[in-house]
């Protein structure tokens, strides 16, 4: 007969042989998860903890996530905060109101959120995704800031819209100048009347006889004193005869000087 010590010895050996028979059988592969670096939220709102993963399994029932948290300055080992598996999240009794489980692993999404974020839960929270046989993943980790409001930073949506309607604004006022200033110069090159100087210092000298032509020509303009109307000639007669064969002086005078006011 045996002994017992023996035969415990035998038994683990055979325990130990068939576990790796078992993992050989079953390789293990890695998950890759992934989680934002940071994440800030308002005190006392609502914050999301994304977390995602890759596997190259097909999900299966036996698939897991927990979630644990490290508070800013401590060094001792993350506690956990909330378990999921087989369709039911666990939060720890201090979280059970506060934190609930968000994501579909269908989707490769293992998010939470917190609500009523207060300045306590400053810290490092870790994702890890367990998706047998993939289990070899290393968890993700995102550093929670929880601030005052008027620390928040600027939504980057928000800087866009402003941007792209400054840019609108821009562009209509531009295009309104743009259509004044054309508008007034097709104005003034409409209105513009005829110069007389400029048509009489650009043209030739023309003779006393297209007097009247050179007048009718510049009536767009008024006059700019009274004009001179035709003058008037007579010869006057000294000799006192009026004998045909004799030779009279005679001397030219004006008669009458018509002027037209």
């Amino acid at each position: 007969m045996e002994p017992k010590w023996l035969i415990a010895i035998s038994n683990g050996l055979l325990s130990g042989l068939a576990l790796c028979l078992v993992l050989g059988a079953w390789p293990v592969a890695a998950i890759d998860v992934r989680a934002p670096a940071e994440v800030i939220v308002e005190n006392g709102t609502t914050g999301i903890l994304k977390c995602s993963f890759r596997s190259k399994e097909v999900m299966s029932s036996a698939a897991t996530v927990a979630w644990s948290f490290r508070r800013t300055g401590s060094d001792d080992a993350p506690s956990s905060i909330l378990y999921f598996s087989l369709g039911t999240a666990f939060p720890v009794d201090e979280y059970k109101d506060r934190v609930q489980f968000i994501g579909d692993l269908n989707k490769k999404d293992a998010s939470i959120q917190l609500s009523q974020a207060q300045f306590s839960d400053n810290g490092t929270y870790f994702c890890d995704v367990k998706n047998p046989p993939d289990i070899a993943g290393r968890p993700a980790r995102t550093v929670l800031r929880v601030v005052l409001k008027e620390s928040l930073p600027q939504d980057s949506t928000a800087v866009i819209v402003m941007a792209v309607c400054g840019a609108v604004i821009g562009l209509i006022l531009i295009a309104v100048v743009t259509y004044l200033i054309i508008r007034r110069h097709h104005s003034r090159h409409e209105y513009e009347g005829c110069t007389p100087v400029e048509s009489v210092g650009s043209r030739a000298p023309q003779p006393r006889k297209k007097v009247e032509s050179s007048l009718a020509g510049s009536m767009c303009s008024s006059p700019s004193g009274p004009v001179q109307g035709p003058v008037i000639y007579a010869q006057l007669d000294h000799s006192g005869t009026k004998s045909p064969n004799s030779f009279h002086k005679m001397e030219p005078v004006v008669y009458a000087d018509i002027r037209k006011n």
